[in-house]
């Protein structure tokens, strides 16, 4: 703000920061009559117009700058964009004449029609992309579908897909239709059944049809769940053409197929097998045709039955069982439901379990009311290195424990325990805390957890300190409701 007869200044102040490459200027006048003006100096439009040209030059400049990414090797393009989702990676075919094809290069499609405004559009553009990948003669190794129509009558598209990418040297399958009514279901492709490439295969909610052939020479990993089968054997032919599968999962669903409910047992012979999960209700037995190799890890989940039919005689929980588990009595890791530890109780009342000598890893809901055949089940695993208990189901509160032996991994082998209480069964799991701590001799670690309110962490932990243990050496973990105490 300039009284009447200041002095003018803004002029040589404006040249002087104007010749020496000025970037930012702001002069404000406030109430300044137009007589009383100050002048802009000629500096000023000259450096205007040269930071202009310098601006105009770096703008000629900027396109070849921006295009650096393009100049890479399409390999290492082709890296990038395998990290973006399939539909972001397809829209950077608009940015230049070279980016046009270059999405091609990632050989994954990895799309879910739920991300698309409706499912016509994402059956249209699936379609284009398959058809692009054939133009350009593409490799198209991984396909991951998951499909959600919106109509149940919805035309189908599993069928032509699958049988392209089939044909055309696939490595990774994953196909998920949900919420389909089974007669609905999408149909699998005969070609399927003959694909030589194929590394990995989950189908999800599908029906498969019979064929008498079925190749799957490289097939290492198989999810099937809630699928539909043509018929009784099919389910065990399309797994015994697998010589080489090493992941197997299976879940069924009731009421998928009336003749697949009415499979008797299903047998396993798949000699290189690494890890297998049987979480299955329906099945009335489980029958290994040869035994698990020690490197296998075996889920046994909720199998609800053992018993079928051979040549008009019928076999027992228990025979079916003894036999189940002299197969996998080699294993070295062992996860074991509540059921099951049911069923080996029942085994164990009449006959010796045969004897896990390789298990090393051990890990068991139990319920209260067979906690007293903790020390039978472990005399046959003699050289166990660890062991996780989960207590359940206390309709039974036992409070004590008898008498109870020593087992001989307590004394060589066992390192580490892991105790989970559920509510009302805290006064259980001290008891076995208290058990392993005096007999375990290299004990290492011991954890007790519960959930209830009758135990308090620093009692607990000041409780166990007090025991006569074995080992010297071992830290203590307790987690209870409230806070973590460790020693």
């Amino acid at each position: 703000m300039k009284r009447k007869n200041d002095k003018s200044c803004v002029t040589w102040w404006v040249d002087f920061v104007a010749r020496r490459k000025l970037k930012h200027l702001d002069v404000e006048y406030l109430y300044v009559s137009g007589k009383r003006l100050e002048v802009m100096p000629i500096s000023l439009s000259c450096s205007m117009e040269e930071s202009k040209e310098k601006e105009k030059e770096a703008c000629q400049e900027l396109p070849s700058r921006r295009d650096m990414i393009s100049n890479l090797p399409d390999s290492l393009i082709s890296q990038m964009l395998s990290c973006l989702p399939t539909k972001e990676a397809v829209r950077t075919s608009v940015l230049s004449t070279r980016w046009k094809t270059l999405w091609l290069l990632v050989p994954s499609l990895r799309l879910a029609s739920h991300d698309f405004p409706d499912y016509n559009s994402f059956i249209s553009f699936v379609d284009k992309s398959l058809d692009l990948y054939r133009e350009e003669n593409s490799c198209l190794h991984n396909l991951e579908l998951v499909i959600r129509k919106d109509y149940d009558d919805d035309q189908c598209c599993v069928t032509r897909w699958v049988d392209y990418v089939a044909r055309h040297k696939v490595k990774h399958l994953d196909v998920e239709c949900v919420l389909v009514k089974r007669e609905f279901l999408e149909v699998v492709p005969l070609s399927l059944y003959l694909c030589e490439s194929l590394l990995y295969l989950r189908l999800h909610r599908v029906l498969l049809v019979g064929s008498e052939s079925v190749s799957l020479p490289r097939l290492k990993t198989m999810r099937l769940e809630q699928n539909v089968y043509p018929h009784e054997a099919f389910l065990q032919f399309f797994i015994s053409s697998c010589p080489v599968l090493e992941d197997l999962s299976i879940v069924r669903k009731d009421g998928d197929n009336v003749k697949v409910l009415r499979i008797l047992g299903i047998c396993i012979d798949s000699p290189r097998l690494k890890y297998l999960n049987i979480n299955d209700d329906v099945s009335k037995c489980h029958i290994l045709s040869s035994f698990i190799s020690p490197s296998v890890k075996v889920n046994l989940g909720g199998v609800r039955y053992m018993s079928y039919y051979s040549g008009g005689v019928v076999f027992s929980n228990q025979q079916v069982a003894s036999s189940f588990f002299s197969c996998i009595s080699s294993v070295k890791d062992l996860v074991i439901s509540e059921t099951i530890m049911k069923l080996i109780i029942f085994c164990m009342k009449v006959e010796p379990l045969p004897q896990f000598q390789d298990l090393s890893c051990l890990e068991a809901k139990v319920c209260l009311v067979d906690v007293d055949m903790l020390p039978t089940l472990l005399e046959s695993c003699m050289n166990l290195n660890s062991i996780i208990l989960e207590l359940t189901r206390p309709t039974v509160v036992t409070e004590q424990i008898t008498a109870w032996d020593v087992p001989q991994c307590l004394l060589s082998s066992l390192e580490f325990v892991e105790i989970k209480c559920c509510c009302k069964a805290e006064l259980v799991g001290m008891k076995l805390a208290k058990y392993f701590a005096e007999n375990c001799v290299f004990l290492k670690k011991l954890v007790l957890r519960w959930r209830g309110y009758v135990l308090e962490e620093d009692n607990v932990l000041k409780d166990l300190l007090e025991l006569s243990w074995r080992s010297s050496t071992c830290q203590i973990e307790v987690y209870g409701p409230l806070q973590m105490s460790i020693y």
